[in-house]
């Protein structure tokens, strides 16, 4: 039985972020919370040591050893845990590995279980003795008195544990098992070098890899320096533990090392990362973190996440709200995160290594990232980067056409530069068209609409990865037609979410439309502009909604508007049949203001009640059965949508309700409860959301624009660094609070704003807009 100390423990890491602020000017880091949400949250999301968009992302685990029946479930770190079972150094959409624990006394090689600590190297702790933000994570081992920190540049992982006296402290690796969504391990490798770093792989096949890139695989290299040498070391397999070997190779491979430590002694574990070899990984160490310590690195951490976050400073006197505020950036900033090494090798596509060019000074001209599907994206993290982030946008949009010039078609969501669509459809090209129209522009566009029109019109030899796998039915249809009894399945001949399909399809061609007219490309404009209205086909007057239809053109029988997974894809009819977000004024005029506007408004009034998705249920697909579901993507937009339809104020009065209700600053309820957060997605909405500008249509058209709303907060600051060459926008309201969320009057360089929306390149001309709130809608702009 592992002995239990009562060793008093002060520390940093134990004070309060209340106490911590005392010392000084609060910094932004200080109200990034990643505790926030975490009970049932996805692998990717709680690694609080990374900096923003890095390689690195560490965090502790309490059950990332049991993996995930099918890729997507929640793994990794659950706030209602009580044990940590080790900390990985990488997590990622799909995925995730090289695993480091410290222990003392007897020693373990597997993790045991949650409900028995004691059968592994896991050990018990306290919240109170963990501390979290935006670069830095510590806690408390209490089975073994160790502290543990870590910190994080961004190919390298730093790991320092304090232990207490003893003969008997040890470290593992534990490299060659399965940790989150990485998949099972098919082959892993450590090895003790003659100099004494601990090297190694681990090559894993995800389940998102085996269903869009069947035969693909995902391999993590990674090498590490202790500061410590060891009194004694091993290998191990499992249970399997040979003392004094230096190498073991083959599934449940790890290496441990025993030291002699004095009390409150610190051995830091500087570990980089790769995901393409081990020289490389050493390479990144070494132009990384040479020669920095512990502190200087999270330091550095904190400076840089400090920098990435006041790039949107808010102001007001609702600290709740800045918390939500700055951990829904946070978010944003932290998933999607770097592929390619220092020297701009990166994972190709076929799996060997490709290389980013490189600029006169050695560094890479871009970068390549992983990244989880962009499904939903555009209403939330492409508006957000465009603002903010133009430079990362930018580098995103280069790291998806390396996998186009390298596999021949885009793809949705990448791992290692493997398809892991994981929705079946593909936004990846809207996105491009996106960045296109915003001025963002970097890359090579010619290159870039080719792969944009290709996503979106080309079918022959069309690979699963690729999604739109119905594509040649929308192409000469105009709709997907409904095929019951396939499930998840789409093929040539139409799909089980047909109509979800067609409304997605639709809206994605209306983006490339825009990027085709750009370029005064008038022909593909033609088939593109008609292909997005596709949506209309499916409009079915009889009951005023969106319905699936056969290949005979019939719609289907026994519609239920609230039934999902039947035409409609992580949804239902309710929630699709506002779908239609680049011709919003057509779909109000098709379904009546009137209409449109009491269903939408009556939508929200019972939703509310469910906390506008699955109530209090703890699960990613709580809500698919109600009328609105912000927990998932397909109707983040809609609380927007009164703009069009003459009730602005509605807008108003919604979208703060939202932000207040459905997000909250708990480990159950952060996001919902228990809802599917994807890699910054639900963040980003609250960041664009509760600054006051959102654009249902993504940023898709020619001259993109946001609408505008009521800001939460006082004061709003964008501003980007100079190389970026835009100049800072201000939002600046006047009487606000919880109860004046009603817009009275709004001026933008002191001229009156007319319609609630404002022109993308306004914003990046920098000025200033003035707003008045009331507790009382204003019919200003109402129609």
């Amino acid at each position: 039985m592992k002995r239990v100390l009562t060793i008093l423990f002060l520390s940093i890491s134990c004070i309060s972020q209340t106490a911590y602020s005392q010392k000084g000017q609060k910094k932004l880091s200080d109200y990034v919370n990643p505790n926030i949400g975490t009970a049932h949250s996805r692998w990717f999301f709680y690694t609080p040591a990374a900096v923003p968009f890095g390689l690195a992302k560490l965090g502790p685990s309490t059950n990332a050893h049991l993996g995930n029946k099918d890729g997507w479930e929640a793994t990794g770190y659950d706030d209602r845990d009580t044990s940590i079972e080790g900390f990985a150094c990488l997590h990622e959409f799909q995925v995730g590995g090289i695993v480091l624990a410290p222990s003392v006394g007897k020693l373990q090689t597997v993790p045991g279980s949650l409900e028995n600590p004691d059968e592994g190297y896991r050990s018990r702790f306290d919240r109170k003795d963990e501390y979290a933000t935006s670069g830095y994570y510590s806690v408390l081992l209490k089975d073994y008195n160790v502290k543990a920190e870590l910190t994080a540049t961004k190919r390298v992982g730093f790991q320092r544990y304090t232990f207490p006296k003893s003969a008997a402290s040890h470290i593992i690796f534990d490299i060659g098992n399965r940790q989150g969504e990485s998949g099972a391990a098919k082959d892993a490798k450590v090895t003790i070098t003659d100099d004494g770093r601990i090297e190694g792989y681990v090559i894993t096949n995800p389940e998102y890899v085996k269903k869009y890139q069947e035969g693909a695989e995902v391999a993590m290299y990674f090498s590490a320096v202790l500061d410590k040498k060891p009194k004694d070391y091993g290998v191990f397999k499992k249970l399997e533990v040979i003392a004094g070997n230096k190498e073991m190779n083959g599934v449940g491979s790890g290496v441990y090392l025993t030291f002699d430590t004095k009390e409150n002694e610190a051995i830091t574990v500087k570990i980089g990362l790769s995901y393409t070899s081990i020289a490389n990984a050493r390479l990144n160490l070494e132009s990384e973190a040479k020669n920095t310590d512990f502190n200087t690195a999270k330091k550095n951490a904190l400076s840089t996440w400090n920098q990435s976050l006041g790039r949107i400073t808010v102001e007001g006197k609702n600290e709740t709200d800045k918390i939500k505020f700055y951990t829904g950036l946070y978010h944003a900033l932290l998933g999607r995160g770097l592929a390619s090494d220092v020297n701009g090798a990166y994972p190709m596509n076929n799996g060997r290594v490709g290389q980013i060019p490189q600029n006169a000074d050695g560094t890479s001209k871009y970068n390549c990232y992983n990244t989880d599907a962009i499904w939903g994206g555009f209403w939330n993290l492409t508006q957000l980067w465009a603002l903010a982030y133009p430079e990362y946008y930018a580098d995103w949009v280069q790291g998806q056409l390396l996998v186009y010039k390298d596999a021949g078609w885009l793809g949705d969501g990448i791992a290692n530069s493997k398809y892991v669509s994981g929705v079946g459809t593909n936004f990846t090209g809207l996105a491009i068209a996106s960045a296109y129209n915003c001025g963002i522009r970097n890359f090579d566009v010619a290159l870039a609409y080719e792969a944009s029109l290709k996503n979106e019109i080309t079918w022959k030899d069309r690979i699963e990865g690729a999604g739109k796998m119905d594509l040649k039915q929308f192409v000469e249809r105009g709709y997907s037609p409904h095929i019951d009894n396939i499930g998840f399945n789409t093929i040539s001949d139409g799909s089980g979410f047909s109509a979800s399909h067609t409304l997605e399809y639709s809206y994605s061609s209306f983006a490339v439309a825009q990027f085709a007219k750009s370029l005064g490309k008038t022909e593909d404009y033609e088939q593109l502009i008609k292909l997005s209205k596709g949506w209309k086909l499916l409009y079915n007057p009889d009951v005023k909604f969106i319905c699936p239809k056969d290949a005979d053109g019939k719609f289907i029988d026994k519609f239920d508007p609230s039934q999902p997974w039947r035409g409609f894809q992580e949804g239902n009819a309710w929630q699709y049949t506002f779908y239609v977000p680049h011709d919003v004024e057509e779909l109000v005029e098709t379904l009546g203001k009137d209409t449109f506007n009491d269903r939408l408004e009556t939508i929200f009034e019972a939703s509310q009640k469910n906390v506008f998705g699955g109530g209090t249920k703890i699960d990613a697909f709580a809500g698919l059965s109600g009328f609105y579901n912000h927990g998932n993507q397909p109707n983040l937009h809609i609380s927007w949508l009164f703009n069009f339809s003459g009730k602005p104020c509605l807008t108003q009065k919604w979208v703060h309700a939202i932000c207040d209700e459905f997000y909250g600053t708990e480990g159950i309820h952060g996001y919902g409860y228990g809802q599917d957060e994807d890699q910054g997605q639900l963040g980003a909405w609250y960041v664009m959301s509760s600054i006051g500008l959102f654009d249902v249509k993504g940023l898709t058209e020619i001259n993109p624009s946001f609408q505008i709303s009521s800001p939460l907060f006082d004061k709003v600051t964008i501003k980007l660094p100079k190389s970026l060459n835009r100049k800072d926008f201000v939002i600046e309201v006047v009487n606000n609070s919880k109860e004046n969320v009603y817009l009275q009057k709004a001026s933008l360089n002191n001229k009156e704003i007319k319609d609630l929306k404002i022109d993308f390149k306004d914003i990046t001309k920098g000025g200033v807009i003035k707003m008045a709130v009331d507790a009382k809608p204003s019919q200003k702009w109402s129609n």
